[in-house]
């Protein structure tokens, strides 16, 4: 059993990116875990969640803050994702990552800390996509999904994994409370 933490796009553009995913016959990414922007990917998040107690305190002394979804890009030839703009979501990864403390082999194989892209990903080949395919998405992206949003994050959400690659809503997790 696996866990990974991210953040969820507002619930309409959401439903957006849903719609779009759903256009190729082949993109079976909206059925393995829901659009969001991964700020701490499964390494060190083991089934015994010790690390869960850690990640609240983290986020009870992290201020909400804001991110910006912008223009598609590529991983190579085999992801198609949007781009994040957002200095906060860096220091919120390192914070995460810092308590949950996985270890060199984890953070190198997950990409965290210094190789850390915040991104929200639109489709693979890992996940049916053709290269092709990602290219005709990519091109598609920039008329379907702007103008891209920006929004507040108060909040991050735990998935766990219910079967092998499908991953569903956890926890929701607060940022520190506005007073």
């Amino acid at each position: 059993m696996q866990y990974f933490i991210g953040i969820v796009p507002p619930d309409n553009y959401k439903k957006r990116i849903l719609k779009f995913q759903q256009k190729w016959d082949n993109n079976e990414l909206f059925n393995a875990v829901e659009p969001h922007i991964t700020v701490k990917a499964q390494g060190g998040l083991t089934s015994d969640k010790n690390w869960l107690s850690k990640v609240k305190k983290v986020c009870k002394s992290f201020s909400p803050f804001h991110l910006s979804i912008n223009e598609p890009k590529y991983f190579g030839e085999s992801v198609l994702y949007l781009s994040v703009a957002s200095e906060n979501i860096y220091e919120l990864h390192r914070e995460i990552v810092n308590v949950v403390a996985p270890d060199l082999n984890l953070i190198n194989k997950y990409m965290e800390l210094d190789d850390y892209v915040p991104h929200l990903t639109l489709g693979q080949t890992n996940f049916g996509l053709t290269s092709n395919e990602l290219k005709d998405m990519g091109n598609n992206a920039v008329r379907e999904l702007s103008p891209y949003p920006t929004f507040e994050v108060n909040f991050i959400r735990v998935y766990k994994e219910v079967e092998t690659n499908k991953y569903r809503k956890h926890l929701d997790i607060p940022l520190k409370n506005k007073s």
